[in-house]
C-alpha cells in the first residue's frame, strides 16, 4: 500500500508540474527500457539505467532482436552475402550473453531482462508489410519465420507485426512503468524506428491517464556524435537539424556511471571489436531524451506546420561516390485535412534522378479497431511512375494522388481509404534502387476521432 501511495503522489505532482522532468526518479518509479538490439541500452541510456537503480526504482530492459545480423546488415542491400543461418543465430546467442554480462556491470541481474528474438534488420519491415492475412517475415539471414531461440520470451513467435505488438502490450500491462525510454523516430537504424512505432501503437491501448512518459534515445544519425571517441567529459548535443525539432531532455550522468557503462560496453565484445570508438562516443556529461510533438490538425484546411531545416541533409557515410551524387534528401514541410483527404507536403534537396524513388508511408489507428486490421499505405513515386500499396496489395492509382513540382510533392490520400482514423502514424524515405538514401523521422498526427470537419479541442 506504501509503494502505491507512493506511486500516486508522484504521478500527482507530474501532473501539478511539480517535479522538473520525469526523468526524476524515485523508488516508487518503473522504468522499462526498450533496446532494439544488444548494446542500445548502454549506448542509449547506461547513465540512465544506473541513475534509476541508485534511486530505489525498478528497472527493466527488453530486447527486440538479439542483434544476430549486425554486423552484415548494410551489405544486404549491395549484395546478398553467404552467411549460414546457424552461424548468425549463434551470433544471436553469444549477444545474448554478451547482454546479461554488461547488464550485471551496471547492477541489473539477468531476471529484469527480456529477449524478444525477432529479426535483426527485420522488424521494420514486418512494421511496414506483415500484418493480418500476409505471410511472416522471412528474416534474410537466419532464414527464419519465427522466433528461432529457445531462451527468447516466447519461442516460435510468428514474424509477424501483431505478434510484436502483443508482446510489447503484454509487457507494458505488466511492468506498469512509469517511465519509458526507446529508440527514437529519427533514428536512420530501421529496427529502431520500427521498435519505437510498435511502442506508440501499444501505448495508444491504455488510456491516457494509465499512459507512462515516453522518451526516445537518438543512436544513430549521419555525423552523429562528434568527436568519436571516448571523450566523457564532453557533453552530449543533438544534431544540429533536431536541435529545435525535438523536445530534448538531458540528464548529468557522474564520472563513476560513465566509467561503469565503459566498463559494460567492454561486454559487448562482438560490437567492441569493429565500432569502440563509434560506441564509446555516446559515453558523455550527459544523456538526451525526447521526442517530436504529436501534431493536431483541426478542422477542413487547417494546416500543420512540420517544416525541418532543408539543406542540412548529407548522405549516409556508408554510400560510395557514385550513390553520394545521386543522394536526394527528403524533408516534411506540412500536413493538412482538405475535402476528406490527408495532404502530406514533402520537401526535396534536388529533383528525383532517374534511378531514385520515394516512398510516402501513411498508416492509421483508431480505438475501436485492431491495428492489424488498419490500411497500411504506402505511396511508390518515381520521376514518372506513382504506385499506391497497402502493405504488399496494389491499391487504385485514385487512393492516393501526387502534386509534383521540381523539388517538391503533394501526397493526397483518401481517409476513408485510410479507415478513417482518429491519428496517423507518417514517414518517408528515398532510396537508389534497394539501397536507401534518406529517411523522415515518423510523426503521429491527431485527428481527433477521424472526423475530417471536426476541430481539434
Amino acid at each position: 500500500m506504501r509503494r502505491l501511495a507512493l506511486l500516486a503522489a508522484l504521478l500527482t505532482a507530474r501532473a501539478a508540474g511539480a517535479l522538473a522532468s520525469p526523468l526524476d526518479l524515485g523508488p516508487a518509479d518503473r522504468l522499462l527500457v526498450l533496446a532494439p538490439h544488444p548494446d542500445d541500452e548502454l549506448v542509449g541510456c547506461g547513465g540512465m539505467i544506473q541513475r534509476a537503480l541508485a534511486a530505489g526504482a525498478a528497472v527493466r530492459v527488453v530486447f527486440l532482436t538479439y542483434g544476430d545480423g549486425n554486423e552484415w546488415s548494410f551489405t544486404v542491400y549491395r549484395r546478398h552475402p553467404v552467411v549460414a543461418p546457424d552461424a548468425v543465430r549463434r551470433m544471436g546467442l553469444l549477444r545474448h550473453d554478451e547482454a546479461v554480462a554488461a547488464a550485471r556491470a551496471v547492477g541489473l541481474e539477468p531476471d529484469r531482462l527480456i529477449f524478444l528474438g525477432y529479426p535483426d534488420f527485420g522488424t521494420f519491415a514486418i512494421w511496414t508489410s506483415h500484418w493480418g492475412d500476409r505471410p511472416p517475415y522471412r528474416s534474410l539471414l537466419t532464414r527464419a519465420t519465427a522466433v528461432p531461440y529457445a531462451n527468447a520470451r516466447r519461442p516460435g513467435a510468428p514474424y509477424r507485426g501483431e505478434d510484436i505488438l502483443d508482446d510489447l502490450t503484454a509487457i507494458i500491462r505488466a511492468e506498469r512503468p512509469t517511465v519509458i525510454l526507446v529508440s527514437h523516430p529519427a533514428d536512420h537504424n530501421p529496427d529502431h524506428r520500427a521498435l519505437y512505432l510498435f511502442t506508440r501503437v501499444a501505448l495508444f491501448a491504455l488510456p491516457p491517464a494509465e499512459r507512462p512518459a515516453l522518451l526516445p534515445y537518438l543512436v544513430h544519425y549521419p555525423r552523429w556524435p562528434a568527436p568519436r571517441g571516448w571523450h566523457d567529459e564532453l557533453p552530449l548535443a543533438p544534431p544540429a537539424p533536431l536541435a529545435d525539432q525535438v523536445r530534448w531532455e538531458r540528464t548529468a550522468v557522474p564520472p563513476a556511471a560513465r566509467a561503469r557503462t565503459r566498463t559494460a560496453l567492454g561486454a559487448h565484445r562482438t560490437q567492441m571489436r569493429y565500432s569502440a570508438d563509434y560506441l564509446l562516443s555516446f559515453v558523455r556529461a550527459n544523456e538526451l531524451f525526447g521526442d517530436f510533438p504529436d501534431l493536431p490538425l483541426g478542422g477542413h484546411g487547417a494546416a500543420q506546420d512540420m517544416t525541418a531545416p532543408v539543406g542540412t541533409r548529407e548522405p549516409p557515410d556508408q554510400l560510395t561516390d557514385a550513390e553520394r551524387s545521386q543522394f536526394v534528401g527528403l524533408a516534411w514541410r506540412s500536413a493538412s485535412v482538405e475535402d476528406g483527404r490527408l495532404v502530406l507536403s514533402t520537401h526535396l534537396s534536388r529533383p528525383l534522378g532517374r534511378a531514385v524513388e520515394v516512398a510516402v508511408y501513411v498508416f492509421g489507428q483508431r480505438a475501436d479497431r485492431s491495428f492489424a486490421a488498419m490500411p497500411k499505405l504506402r505511396v511508390e513515386l518515381g520521376v514518372v511512375r506513382t504506385a499506391v500499396f497497402d502493405q504488399d496489395r496494389p491499391l487504385p492509382a485514385g487512393t492516393a494522388t501526387v502534386t509534383r513540382r521540381a523539388r517538391e510533392l503533394d501526397v493526397s490520400v483518401s481517409l476513408g481509404a485510410l479507415g478513417d482514423p482518429e491519428r496517423v502514424l507518417v514517414s518517408g524515405r528515398t532510396s537508389l534502387a534497394e539501397l536507401p538514401l534518406d529517411t523522415m523521422p515518423w510523426r503521429v498526427l491527431e485527428l481527433r476521432g477521424g472526423n475530417s470537419d471536426r476541430a481539434a479541442p
